[in-house]
């Protein structure tokens, strides 16, 4: 019996503490279709022993209608819950599941596999601190692979977990293992992902997913669940920066007035000299407010309300910081962004912009180029069209406070909104706080030469068979 069980039968408040203070870790699976990803979810919670009976009993039922797997069950089918799904044995929209081991919590998100779904994929990947990337041991790294690898970078996911699955299909082969280990790296090399792990699996069978691999005992690493259970993430957040945005004010009465909100970056003390942005205005910090009562310090991620000593103006959409670490406050910037409408974007058109908990209106004033994702080509264009990713100048119509992305994410994104539909039309990430003409004339000219482009091509796509270009 493991210790957790014991507390469950003994001491329920006792479990429900351990619960509660456990890590959390946030992470998608992402890679070409067909390569597994469903599956593998299925059976992480399936040998984890993580689904309840009845529901079992349940995908049972449906496997005798919906399988594509010629088993007992479809592992699938406990992710892949829209009938369009199960009738086409694909993942079209973003499904989470939730789970714990004795040592973290998790969340998952299941992505869609297909290029017209690139959007749901990069909706997904936006929160998650690691990213498991399913491979097809029969096929090796496709062209999916590599636009989900890059998209992953893009979004500043630190851990990749490479799952070379459909082991069982190529006899278990170390050759067949090494070499894809061996081509994903040198893609890796040129999008900036640094800490690699892989795992050669068999999502179907079970091989190396929780429980070790007898017929691959060639392999001495952990399995996937060790890989996930024991991932280092703290590392990742930034304690430098404070930046809390603010998100409601609240007056319970004449003696208190607080300000709520999430912690985007940062730790705040009592105590700590402030300023509020973008008025500029400074106090310090009297008392840290959370639901458990008062805190003397408080960190990223978690949500608090903040009373301070002097009565300055700070309302919905600013964004509290320690005054030895401003922000940038502007209203020009430039930014990576996913397009993710049908309509065409359209540089000068106005959109409602959310940064943080601030809405703004602004515009795209000009493109600087579009990512090919599939050669990392920075071509020009004069528009955005689905799925496209992009460098751009955005302006808005008020100064807003921002940070880098890779700084601090929550000041550091945004997303844009249709104003006449209320729909997202895309998601944001800033590169640079300001649009200075030498950033933006590096960004306009800088792609690979001729030669780099045409060794990458080569290297990467050789099924193109294409000429030099």
């Amino acid at each position: 019996m493991s210790t957790e069980q014991a507390l469950l039968e003994n001491d329920i408040e006792e479990y429900l503490k351990v619960h509660e203070n456990k890590d959390m870790l946030r992470f998608l699976t992402c890679g070409n279709v067909d390569d597994g990803k469903s599956t593998l979810i299925g059976r992480l919670l399936h040998d984890s022993k993580l689904i309840f009976e009845d529901h079992l009993d349940a995908i049972k039922n449906d496997s005798k209608k919906f399988n594509t797997t010629n088993e007992e069950f479809d592992l699938a089918l406990l992710v892949d819950g829209l009938q369009s799904e199960r009738e086409q044995g694909i993942t079209i929209d973003v499904a989470y599941r939730y789970f714990a081991t004795e040592k973290r919590k998790f969340i998952i998100a299941d992505c869609p596999g297909h290029e017209q779904y690139t959007r749901n994929m990069a909706t997904g990947a936006s929160n998650c601190d690691l990213a498991i990337v399913m491979i097809d041991a029969r096929y090796g790294v496709q062209t999916q692979t590599k636009r989900h690898s890059y998209i992953a970078s893009l979004l500043g996911i630190k851990h990749i977990i490479v799952a070379v699955n459909k082991m069982d299909l190529v006899e278990y082969s170390q050759d067949e293992y090494r070499k894809i280990k061996t081509e994903y790296r040198e893609f890796a090399e040129q999008i900036n992902l640094n800490d690699i792990r892989f795992v050669p699996i068999s999502a179907l069978k079970g091989d190396n997913v929780v429980n070790r691999s007898e017929t691959m005992d060639w392999y001495p690493g952990a399995t996937l669940m060790g890989l996930l259970d024991t991932v280092k993430i703290d590392s990742d957040k930034n304690f430098e920066d404070f930046r809390f945005p603010v998100q409601y004010v609240t007056r319970p009465n004449l003696d208190f007035r607080g300000f709520c909100g999430t912690i985007a970056g940062g730790v705040i003390n009592i105590g700590d000299v402030i300023t509020a942005l973008p008025s500029g205005k400074s106090s310090s910090v009297k008392a840290i407010v959370t639901a458990d009562g008062e805190l003397d310090s408080a960190h990223v991620g978690q949500a608090v309300t903040i009373t301070l000593n002097d009565e300055i103006d700070v309302s919905r959409g600013d964004v509290i910081v320690r005054s030895n670490k401003l922000a940038t406050v502007s209203d020009k910037f430039v930014a990576t962004i996913v397009w993710m409408s049908d309509a065409a974007m359209q540089p000068g058109k106005e959109y409602e912009l959310k940064i943080g908990t601030k809405n703004t209106y602004g515009r795209i004033d000009d493109i600087n180029y579009r990512i090919n994702v599939n050669t990392l080509e920075h071509i020009q264009e004069d528009e955005m069209k689905l799925n496209e990713i992009a460098s751009c100048n955005i302006a808005t119509n008020s100064p807003v406070v921002i940070d880098g992305y890779d700084k601090v994410e929550g000041t550091g994104s945004f997303v844009i909104i249709d104003r006449l539909t209320n729909v997202t039309v895309g998601a944001g990430m800033i590169t640079h706080t300001s649009v200075d003409g030498d950033v933006v004339e590096e960004a306009r000219q800088y792609s690979p030469t001729e030669v780099e482009l045409n060794a990458f091509i080569r290297k990467n796509f050789p099924e193109w068979n294409c000429k030099p270009v």
